[in-house]
């Protein structure tokens, strides 16, 4: 089995940062929504002076620390592994990437700090208002970290605001604010917290109904579902349409992405959106053969979802591979043999450099710029190296797209159920809310993986691939790291699971 592996350097590297970044989106979500509620749950304590309120705050505040917590020694980690398994990359997009995250750092990270000992410890050290102006504080500063971060990731989906330097060999900063309003980071910026703050909304019904199965807490359990009903219903239809929002950008900015969620090979006009299928698993670009063993589709849905208009041409996989001149879709094989120009004039420009011949350099420098935007397709062997893992896209997009849809539903029925007092008796609505916290999980992960694996094989979309942005390590030197990640991350992901059993099952201080 061990032979059958793929045991290369880059696939390890890869594997060790899925790893910490998976491990590391665990307590994110939960970060970024449970301190909203935490600041409405505070806030209505200090509107009514109900001192019951103040009990569901401090009860929900000790497990948004635990779980700060965790996040915060994952974070560091997966940061470290752009310097370590990740050199080639950052020196040649660091000025660019790095420069979010030490914003994130200096900036919206300190805030969070600030304020977090003032609103954990500081109950009766601080007046009403200023402890609660320190939980908004909090909250706000999670969700700006949470906005640096994406800013960056953004920018390696849709790379913008940056000019490649022909003697360094690296990409520099042009414009910040171009990197800041992109549409993706924006993108990716409302969708990934609104779908935390409704996964936060999840967490909360799952754990109230386990206090209503117990008949424990019945009261804290009661009104802490219908604030997190009301907070996850309100942000159930920005999840939607920031989905709606980002399948757009990619039809325009990655439509091989859109083409692999879609399992589309060869496009059409118009372009059905699959509702659900059973793909093909002998199925190739340009292969002739059927893309589904079966399907249910909706007609016209995909064309309207890419382009506003139901009746529009979508590209498939077999399109922006071999290329379509009718639909002037440029192949890859084309935008090899441009990128591989580019490298190569680029190598002369320096040699001539070097040697002081100023109008030879000229002259190369001239044709590197005319390749430029082809650069990352240089290092590609061939077109179809251009397509990611269609099964691991188009099942994992449809997991998530299924249970987004799910999640407001369940938050309307507790919200019903609760407010017309019939929520203690609804034995099969509570058990199944037991499943909520990991159905969450499993919908937000699946949203990165659909995000991740549909850009590969790029580090940086049509820049940098990923192969060339690791560093120079062999695989043995990064397996041995990824086994020493495993542990280590596997025993911190235990001890937070069991604490936070621990906090839950010794549930809210007495009266």
């Amino acid at each position: 089995m061990i032979e059958a592996m793929d045991l290369t350097a880059v696939n390890w590297a890869r594997a060790q940062f899925a790893l910490t970044a998976m491990v590391h989106w665990v307590f994110v979500p939960l970060t970024l929504g449970l301190s909203f509620l935490l600041a409405f749950f505070e806030t209505f304590y200090y509107k009514t002076g109900n001192p019951e309120w103040k009990r569901i705050t401090k009860f929900w505040m000790r497990l948004f620390a635990v779980n700060f917590a965790a996040g915060l020694a994952t974070g560091l980690i997966l940061e470290f592994q752009f310097g370590t398994n990740w050199s080639n990359y950052s020196w040649m997009v660091g000025d660019i990437f790095g420069a979010p995250l030490a914003i994130e750092v200096l900036f919206a990270f300190f805030i969070e700090a600030t304020f977090f000992a003032v609103m954990f410890f500081g109950w009766e050290r601080v007046s009403k208002r200023f402890h609660l102006f320190s939980t908004w504080m909090v909250a706000i500063g999670s969700n700006l970290s949470a906005l640096w971060i994406l800013v960056a990731n953004g920018w390696m989906q849709h790379p913008v605001g940056m000019v490649f330097n022909p003697d360094l060999g690296r990409f520099e900063m042009q414009d910040i604010l171009t990197v800041i309003t992109s549409p993706v980071a924006i993108s990716h910026f409302i969708h990934a917290t609104s779908s935390s703050f409704l996964f936060a909304s999840l967490f909360v019904l799952s754990v109230s109904s386990w206090y209503l199965l117990k008949k424990r807490h019945l009261q804290l359990a009661r009104r802490s579902i219908v604030v997190a009903s009301v907070f996850g219903l309100a942000f159930s239809g920005l999840v939607i349409l920031s989905g709606d929002q980002a399948a757009y950008d990619n039809a325009h900015l990655q439509p091989m992405k859109l083409a692999a969620m879609e399992a589309l090979y060869r496009g059409s006009e118009p372009a059905g959106l699959v509702a659900i299928g059973v793909l093909n698993p002998d199925k190739r670009p340009g292969d002739g053969q059927t893309a589904f063993d079966f399907q249910i589709h909706f007609p016209f849905m995909l064309s309207f979802l890419a382009n506003r208009e139901l009746v529009s041409f979508v590209p498939g996989i077999d399109d922006l591979v071999f290329g379509n001149p009718g639909r002037n879709i440029e192949g890859v094989t084309e935008k090899i043999i441009k990128g591989k120009a580019a490298l190569e004039s680029l190598a002369l420009y320096r040699t001539a450099k070097k040697n002081n011949d100023h109008a030879v350099a000229e002259q190369h420098l001239t044709t590197f710029r005319t390749n430029e935007n082809y650069l990352g397709f240089g290092y590609l062997k061939s077109p179809e190296q251009t397509v990611p893992h269609v099964p691991t896209v188009f099942y994992s997009f449809r997991i998530m797209v299924i249970l987004g849809f799910l999640f407001p539903l369940v938050c309307l029925v507790y919200l019903y159920l609760a407010m017309k007092d019939r929520i203690f008796d609804q034995k099969w609505l509570l058990r199944f809310g037991l499943l909520l916290i990991p159905l969450g999980y499993l919908a937000s992960q699946l949203g990165w993986v659909v995000t991740e694996v549909g850009r590969q094989p790029w580090a940086i979309y049509n820049i940098l691939p990923v192969n060339v942005a690791q560093s120079n390590l062999g695989a043995a030197a990064v397996q041995t790291t990824f086994f020493v990640f495993l542990v280590l991350l596997g025993t911190l992901l235990t001890a937070e699971i069991c604490i936070m059993l621990k906090q839950i099952k010794i549930g809210p201080e007495e009266k």
